[in-house]
């Protein structure tokens, strides 16, 4: 398959946009796949209501078929169709955070394939707030279901030059624009219960769901590596994230945590290995290895979110062998820490040392 790549750029017009999405739109339309640029990360986009949709986007991806996807939407309207009932919390969250970088879970209706939900009787939904996004959704029909625009496993793309990378030749479309804004995908809420349930953590943290709609919990999945639980969001049940060198977590004082890496990586280094690591502002300057990145202040875990999935990628294009972590576990209470913790885990396999 020949993969068209159409860049959106500052130059482009109103009119000149709306030509590109609308091609985009139809290509959804008639049954094909379209890689685009969200305020999270990029989606792979297709017709959400389609089965044979779903199984293009498993496909191209090499995704687990009973890993779910999210079905994205442009107006609060057309949640009706495609779920049974929508809870009073979920319209709080909706007047609150949409459009944004919330997912929620409702009860599926039966327009919607199992093959979008993996089988499941649950539908995630979501309203991207980036302005390309939305437009090509209505495009597109209104529907367009899109897991991040990678190979599965390997980290979400943030650029689209990692688009391309990953699914040139594989795809029908990808629509190239500036990089995105937050980094890391939506925050997922189970709304079938009378509990919000967190099924992954985002930029909506919980105080801030828990501020519109009360108690809110988090699912045992999201730091527990130990669990047959079938996936009921997507992200919950296989390795994510993963870059190609090996990723280590390292917990414990800051100190023992510094030189801990520095003596792993004049290990490989005499042996011949690239290592790589992940440092805060504060710990940044006591490193020793080939490829040292900054994720900003321990005190401010925005940036790190915002630049962990390039990073990994980073580490790819560097040709890294051993990549070592901080931890960011203390910051679980700080905004996006239970986020990057999260993805860090998965990332690394639940890989963590305690020093």
């Amino acid at each position: 398959m020949q993969t068209t790549i159409v860049a959106i750029g500052d130059g482009d017009t109103a009119e000149s946009i709306d030509e590109k999405l609308s091609v985009a739109g139809d290509i959804i339309r008639r049954g094909g796949l379209v890689a685009f640029p969200t305020e999270t990360v990029y989606g792979l986009g297709g017709d959400a209501l389609c089965p044979a949709s779903a199984r293009k986007i498993y496909a191209a991806k090499g995704r687990p078929s009973d890993n779910p996807l999210i079905i994205h939407i442009a107006e609060m309207a057309a949640l009706e169709r495609i779920v049974c009932e929508i809870p009073k919390k979920a319209v709080k969250l909706a007047e609150a955070f949409w459009p944004g970088p919330l997912t929620m879970i409702f009860k599926k209706a039966a327009i919607v394939p199992d093959q979008t939900t993996g089988g499941l009787d649950t539908v995630a939904v979501r309203m991207p707030s980036h302005p390309l996004a939305a437009l090509l959704i209505r495009k597109s029909g209104g529907y367009v279901a899109a897991p991040s625009a990678n190979l599965s496993g390997k980290p979400s793309p943030t650029l689209a030059k990692y688009v391309v990378q990953d699914l040139d030749g594989r795809i029908d479309m990808i629509l190239a624009a500036d990089g995105v804004e937050i980094g890391l995908e939506s925050t997922i809420v189970d709304l079938t219960g009378e509990i919000p349930v967190i099924l992954r953590p985002g930029y909506i943290t919980q105080k801030m769901l828990s501020e519109v709609v009360g108690e809110t919990e988090l699912d045992i999945t999201i730091y527990d590596s130990d669990t047959a639980q079938a996936p009921k969001a997507p992200g919950m049940k296989y390795r994510h994230y993963a870059p190609k060198g090996e990723l280590v977590i390292v917990e414990g004082e800051p100190q023992r945590v510094a030189r801990y890496i520095n003596e792993q990586a004049a290990a490989h280094e005499a042996a011949g290995l690239r290592t790589g690591v992940i440092a805060t502002l504060e710990q940044f300057a006591q490193y020793q290895a080939a490829s040292v990145k900054n994720a900003g202040s321990r005190c401010d875990t925005h940036e790190a979110a915002k630049k962990l999935y390039t990073f990994l990628r980073e580490f790819d294009d560097e040709k890294i062998d051993c990549i070592y972590a901080e931890s960011f576990a203390d910051t679980l209470d700080q905004g996006f820490g239970q986020a990057v913790m999260n993805r860090l885990l998965k990332a690394a396999g639940h890989k963590v040392i305690h020093v």
